[in-house]
């Protein structure tokens, strides 16, 4: 029921116990004039039933009244209550549902009940839900990109890059990250393709060493000689790096895995290459250039997300589109995920709610009393008026039995 409702359900039990009242007046006026007129006993218990009548309504009329305004307009003390108790009221008010309606134990069994992630695996499931997120959340990110200023957003991921390249030693990074590679004998494959690379380099260039033999001989010794010698130097160089290549267990893999190993300690340990590593880091992020590689990279990332935000198709959303398939798929079938977000939505559900009782009742109250007291009144009367005429009835035909009661006792025993 709307307030226009509630009103005209208010004015219509008004009338009815008005005119109860009304009716009870009528018939006490006329059997007062009867019994001047006629001596039948029947006229005293009906004229007395009416009188008490009479008393019992206006006495509830007042009752009722004094709650929401002072009757007839007049200042009487301990009227109006509601409007001049209406701070009380909402403390009180407040209160009460957080006593009531907000302790652990009456909140638990329905914290216990809830069971969110069917329903959010249903709703995800659901393409046109889907399609609704997705298109939400591009709105949302793209008013947030267009908003951001450029300038600022490139300083603060300057100086974070600067912040957090402050500490790190380049030198123990690259030498701990070569003993990685080195454990693991990643640099064998390394070897054996540059030997590979070194021989055929060899065969195919056979010409340009004897070219190399013939220029650093002496002019009298013949070239058939210096072809023989550069047949046999390049012959030698590539039957060594085939060696190299086909053998795992060469011995120059072993010295060339023993120098690397010496490299990389040298590396980490000496204080030479921390300083060499730290001017190039700080030739490299000077803050002129820093803050150029900031603002092209914060440029570049702006424009793609724009892009793959603004595009219908784009591959960003049909990557999120397939994540949020996979998400709500394992919502529904996943027992265990199930049980894991719902325990989470519960336990964070009930601390949030007892964390914050108090504002509840700090709303009610503070609601309640910024209410206008008249304002109040009128809303609290259409809620409870209806009911609370009928007390006047209740008053009106209780009073009049009680009045007949006593009439009938002081008639046959006083």
């Amino acid at each position: 029921m709307n307030d226009e409702d509630k009103r005209k359900q208010l004015r219509k039990y008004k009338a009815f116990a008005t005119g109860l009242f009304v009716l009870m007046a009528i018939i006490f006026i006329v059997t007062t004039i009867l019994q001047k007129a006629h001596d039948s006993h029947w006229i005293g218990y009906v004229r007395a039933f009416s009188e008490a009548a009479m008393v019992g309504a206006l006495a509830d009329w007042f009752a009722v009244t004094a709650l929401f305004r002072h009757p007839l307009g007049l200042p009487i003390p301990h009227t109006n209550l509601i409007e001049n108790s209406k701070e009380k009221l909402g403390d009180n008010l407040g209160s009460f549902v957080v006593s009531n309606f907000l302790s652990p134990k009456t909140i638990r069994p329905y914290i216990q009940k809830i069971k969110i992630s069917n329903f959010v695996g249903e709703w995800l499931n659901k393409e046109r839900n889907q399609e609704a997120l997705i298109k939400n959340i591009s709105d949302i990110v793209l008013d947030i990109l267009n908003k951001l200023d450029d300038s600022e957003v490139s300083h603060f991921i300057s100086k974070k890059v600067s912040e957090m390249t402050d500490d790190i030693q380049l030198n123990k990074i690259l030498g701990n990250g070569i003993i990685y590679l080195l454990d693991k004998n990643d640099h064998e494959k390394i070897v054996t393709n540059l030997s590979k690379q070194i021989k055929e380099y060899l065969i195919e260039n056979d010409g340009m060493i004897q070219e190399r033999v013939k220029k650093g001989s002496y002019s009298f010794i013949p070239s058939f000689v210096d072809n023989k010698i550069a047949e046999k130097i390049a012959s030698g160089l590539s039957d060594f790096f085939r060696e190299v290549e086909e053998n795992p267990y060469h011995e120059i893999r072993d010295l060339i895995t023993r120098k690397i190993y010496e490299f990389s300690n040298d590396l980490k340990e000496n204080p030479k290459w921390n300083d060499e590593f730290k001017t190039i880091k700080n030739d490299f992020l000077k803050n002129d250039k820093l803050e150029e590689y900031s603002n092209d990279i914060w440029i570049s990332i702006k424009k793609t997300l724009s892009t793959e935000l603004q595009e219908e198709e784009s591959s960003l959303k049909k990557y999120i589109t397939k994540n949020l398939n996979e998400f709500s798929q394992n919502l529904k079938t996943d027992e265990k995920l199930q049980n894991k977000i719902d325990h989470w939505v519960r336990v964070t559900a009930y601390k949030y709610i007892l964390k914050n009782t108090h504002q509840a009742g700090n709303l009610i109250s503070s609601t309640v009393g910024n209410w206008q007291g008249k304002e109040l009144s009128e809303k609290l009367e259409l809620e409870v008026g209806k009911d609370l005429q009928f007390i006047r009835v209740n008053g009106t035909l209780v009073g009049g039995l009680v009045g007949l009661i006593i009439y009938t006792i002081s008639h046959f025993f006083l």
